[in-house]
């Protein structure tokens, strides 16, 4: 009886100390890419939750067509770290340049409006390679309601795996520079956060502020920002609070408004106001040419 007992307590211990032993592996095994994916999910999850709403698509009317002829750029494939290859429109520097603009979509996709932009950046500033992303793997919308309808199934975990193969893609020693509209506004920040000390100035077009102050403080990089003061998205107040949040930050925030909506940087869009386009690509360049 003793005997039997005895072997008991051993079983029972034995099933114990394993359970602990894989608890304990289990805390402390976990990527800590997973952890930083998970940091990175506020701001955009937010602008998914917002932009999956009517009457944000109501602020987006159907784009014009562009025309894709003459255009400089290329289709490149590039890794990341899901395993699943990323996409983006590439014009490479004429000369060897270890500076990159990264340059992110609106939330129609990576159409041929987007694919013209990088064209024209391309040109007025010469050295610079140019890497238009691909945040849709392939999808393009071309009405408010499909536009809409990517956005609901949108992957954010998948974007921040696109944006770390895009910066993995320029090199380890490589300047990072960052522009976008919209959708592409908002992760233009998000992107120069996850370049780290690689980021060297952020352009952002009426996108969605960061409000994490870790995320602000972590910025190694100045940034000018873009913005409708009829827009609803982000309204004034919320660019109100993110330059107060990137003063008490310490970070150099450039704020520029213009009395226009939402997209009026865009000349596929029916909204498109062109002195204000003119004035905000024209300090957009300057930006980019004096960092």
């Amino acid at each position: 009886m003793n005997k039997i007992i005895g072997l008991s307590l051993v079983f029972v211990f034995s099933l114990f100390f394993l359970s602990w032993k894989l608890k304990k592996e289990d805390i402390q095994t976990t990527p800590s890419t997973d952890l930083i994916s998970c940091y990175n999910m506020e701001t955009p999850l937010a602008y998914k939750a917002e932009a999956s709403q009517m009457d944000f698509a109501n602020l987006h009317p159907s784009p014009k067509s562009i025309s894709s002829e003459g255009q400089l750029g290329k289709m490149i494939k590039f890794a990341s770290e899901d395993g699943n290859d990323g996409s983006a429109y590439l014009i490479p520097a004429k000369k060897k340049s270890n500076k990159w603009l990264i340059v992110i979509q609106e939330w129609w996709g990576l159409n041929d409006n987007i694919k013209a932009e990088a064209d024209k950046y391309y040109s007025d500033l010469g050295d610079f390679n140019i890497l238009a992303v691909d945040m849709y793997d392939g999808k393009v919308a071309m009405t408010p309601d499909s536009a809409m309808k990517l956005m609901r199934s949108a992957n954010m975990d998948r974007m921040v795996n696109i944006i770390k193969g895009a910066i993995k893609y320029t090199g380890s020693n490589t300047s990072i520079y960052t522009l976008g509209w919209c959708f592409g506004g908002m992760w233009s920040l998000q992107t120069t956060i996850l370049a780290g000390s690689q980021a060297k100035g952020c352009v952002m077009y009426y996108g969605r502020p960061e409000t994490n102050m870790d995320k602000l403080k972590s910025i190694n990089c100045d940034v000018i920002g873009f913005f409708g003061k009829k827009d609803q998205s982000p309204s004034q107040a919320m660019v109100d609070e993110f330059e107060k949040n990137m003063q008490v930050a310490g970070k150099n925030f450039k704020r520029n408004d213009y009395d226009a909506g939402h997209g009026f940087a865009n000349p596929s869009n029916p909204s498109f106001v062109e002195a204000a386009r003119d004035d905000a690509y024209n300090k957009s360049i300057a930006f980019l040419r004096s960092h």
